[in-house]
């Protein structure tokens, strides 16, 4: 009878130390810092990136099971190293589902891996098999972080709540570290693909009201909406597509075109009503990947008043150099001017870079060696996202 019992507390034993040690284990093999040496950094740059407004378009770090208040020692960024790096506003992503095999070129959405991810973690099951739900869980998540903060973490969700936390960034000065310019750090929500409205444009009522600001229409595959860059159809926007792009605009949400199939993409950009950003990715002319935009592309998205983040990984930039990533904004730059030239780490999104949030200013001493002004720097470093941001969080007026 003794041995009976134990053998199933044994084992339950084991599973839930399996729960316990997975999904970290997975964090750390998945979003790493490649130990490659840094590049020095000036005491001009370190004077210039302590008076930025620094806004990262994208980070996929609520996806992992860790309290973003505390400093991890694994994945890309939390509470302290973001006020370590100085950063103003991080726009966090809600990832709902990911292709087993994922690739730039081709996949399919009959597999997931976020779904084992999300049981691993002990989510609550109404996330299990809900899209939708995961991305409620992800603000709840927000919420809860921001709630137990002790202010030092603000959620935006409109002009009036960015403008406040610029100000109170504005009256705290420089931090006792002198390493950022103090006060809260902003979070915006962000979403990875439309995947979660599972087919009912009425459920981005619910996505709204959850405080998501910002959405991609796709992740790595095709949905109900439009093709993927990376899925099997390469098609443009479907009627629920264009449906879902109208509601967006008029609510105030912006409209993401990261991961949209070219074909979707120059659909967008004909029809689209306020500013498009590219949250974070690279462009052709400096890597060419399937992933990244051709300089008509970059054109298209600029003639709406949009801005492209640039990505640190290497299949944004071909390599995790902040050099690299520096010359790709100097594409942008050169090609349709400074205004439209932003951040987009994609940090915690499964991917290797050479630098975490802590560091940030190896992106502000990369622009000087490429010869930007300190003007150039504050736009790209944060003003330019403010400027598209607060715009167009905004409902539109009938």
């Amino acid at each position: 009878m003794r041995k009976r019992i134990w053998i199933p507390a044994l084992l339950l034993i084991l599973l839930a130390a399996a729960f316990g040690f997975v999904p970290g284990w997975l964090e750390a093999r998945t979003n790493k810092v490649d130990g490659l040496p840094l590049i020095p950094v000036s005491a001009e740059a370190k004077a210039l990136h302590r008076s930025l407004r620094i806004v990262d378009l994208h980070s996929d770090t609520l996806m992992w099971n860790r309290n973003i208040l505390h400093r991890a020692n694994r994945g890309h960024e939390d509470l302290p190293r973001l006020q370590q790096g100085n950063v103003a506003l991080q726009l966090f992503s809600s990832v709902t589902k990911s292709p087993r095999g994922q690739n730039y070129d081709g996949n399919s959405g009959d597999t997931d891996n976020i779904t084992p991810l999300v049981i691993a973690q002990l989510q609550p099951p109404r996330t299990w098999f809900s899209l939708l739900q995961r991305s409620l869980f992800h603000a709840e998540k927000l919420d809860r972080a921001v709630d137990a903060s002790g202010g030092e973490l603000k959620k935006v969700e409109d002009a009036a709540s960015l403008d406040a936390l610029l100000a109170a960034r504005a009256g705290a000065g420089t931090d006792k570290a002198g390493a950022g310019g103090g006060g809260p750090v902003g979070a915006m929500l962000t979403i990875e693909g439309l995947q979660n409205l599972q087919g009912e444009a009425g459920n981005l009522d619910a996505l709204y009201a959850a405080g998501f600001r910002m959405a991609g229409l796709t992740h790595f595959f095709d949905n109900e909406l439009a093709g993927s860059m990376h899925g099997i159809s390469k098609a443009g926007l479907t009627p629920l597509g264009r449906e879902v792009v109208r509601r967006m605009e008029d609510k105030g949400m912006i409209v993401d075109v990261a991961h949209l199939s070219h074909t979707g993409l120059a659909e967008l950009i004909r029809i689209a009503r306020r500013p498009l950003v590219s949250s974070h990715g690279g462009v052709q002319a400096i890597c060419k990947t399937n992933r990244n935009l051709s300089d008509e592309e970059i054109r298209g998205i600029a003639a709406t008043g949009g801005i492209i983040g640039i990505g640190y990984w290497d299949g944004a930039i071909c390599g995790t150099d902040p050099r690299a990533a520096a010359r790709s904004m100097k594409h942008v730059r050169d090609l349709v001017g400074i205004q439209h030239v932003a951040l987009g780490s994609d940090y915690d999104g499964a991917t290797t870079v050479r630098f975490d949030t802590a560091h940030l200013e190896q992106i502000t001493q990369a622009l000087m060696d490429e010869g930007f002004t300190p003007e150039e720097i504050r736009a790209v470093m944060g003003e330019n996202a403010l400027r598209v941001l607060r715009a167009g969080i905004e409902p539109l007026t009938p």
